[in-house]
């Protein structure tokens, strides 16, 4: 429920400063006809809104497992991702076009100095608020909290472009007035949208994966290995490792090879020990063991994470020599 709660509140935080920042933008984008603060607010609209379905997921993933969702509910924090990722490729096109019309039919901006002074501002909020969903997303392992902040992280890239145009259009008015350099506005949101677009992509494969059920990351599967390994000789062997994620939640099984002369009670025994151990690793993972008997011939799947050493492989007739 700690945890449930902390995932909650970084969320509401995430909503709270996206629905002020979208208000002040919208106001001074009107205000200035700054076609890329306008852009901007459009950007913190689209991040107001994934911050409203972050909350959302947070909210429903932490429900325990019940008779319709046996697995629990972390999908649902990956298919907020993926909507928020759709969300952001509509409203980079639409950004585009208005840029591009911009172009086409440029008309002077007004107040260029308060609209560089809204930007800073944003990127300081923005600074602030996505090291705090970024904090609380890794340690809880939230795949929700941490799409949101790189929603928040990519509006303090493109506000600090934003803000370098109207920056240079403002030194313009002042030093050089009577050069046209009206163009950088429209620029600036066409580099914002192409921003914009990288990160849907990086966020629409990131949280695909875990809703096609991929395997776990390289290095988290080698450490569990490498964790299995401590409890050598008397485990000898492991396979059919299998992982996958379900928003915070990680799935684990593999067989587990003892000897077959092996008490029920010690095999047991070392079940919940290898669970507690990777559960205490990565906490709130599904860890299924089948424990299995180790003997000769051994089955060819049981070569590559064998744990006998080679004096104990070289022990059996070449015939059977594919020990576990």
């Amino acid at each position: 429920m700690d945890q449930q709660n902390r995932e909650t509140n970084v969320a509401l935080l995430s909503v709270a400063s996206n629905a002020g920042l979208v208000l002040l933008k919208l106001i001074v984008g009107l205000a200035t006809g700054a076609v890329s603060i306008i852009s901007e607010s459009i950007h913190s609209g689209v991040d107001l809104l994934a911050a409203v379905i972050a909350w959302f997921a947070v909210r429903t993933s932490g429900q325990p497992a019940d008779e319709d969702h046996p697995f629990g509910h972390g999908k649902y924090e990956n298919v907020s991702g993926t909507v928020e990722a759709l969300l952001i490729f509509l409203a980079a096109g639409w950004i585009i076009y208005e840029a591009v019309k911009k172009l086409i039919d440029p008309v002077p901006l007004e107040h260029v100095g308060l609209g560089t002074i809204i930007m800073l501002v944003s990127a300081g909020v923005n600074i602030i608020v996505s090291q705090r969903l970024f904090k609380v997303g890794k340690e809880t392992n939230s795949t929700a909290l941490q799409a949101d902040a790189w929603h928040l992280r990519t509006d303090v890239y493109t506000s600090a472009g934003v803000m370098v145009g109207l920056l240079l259009l403002w030194l313009n008015d002042i030093i050089a007035p009577e050069v046209d350099l009206h163009w950088i506005d429209p620029v600036a949101a066409i580099v914002v949208a192409l921003l914009i677009i990288k990160a849907a992509y990086t966020l629409t494969v990131e949280s695909a994966r875990d809703l096609l059920d991929v395997s776990l990351p390289r290095e988290e599967e080698d450490w569990i290995r490498q964790r299995i390994t401590e409890w050598s000789p008397t485990v000898r062997g492991f396979h059919r490792l299998r992982t996958r994620k379900s928003g915070s939640h990680r799935f684990i099984q593999f067989h587990l090879l003892v000897d077959g002369e092996m008490s029920v009670d010690e095999s047991h025994r070392i079940h919940d020990e290898v669970v507690a151990a990777i559960k205490s690793h990565y906490p709130g993972s599904n860890v299924v063991i089948h424990m299995e008997p180790c003997s000769r011939p051994c089955q060819p799947q049981c070569l590559h994470d064998c744990l006998l050493d080679e004096s104990e492989r070289r022990s059996v007739s070449p015939e059977q020599n594919r020990v576990c």
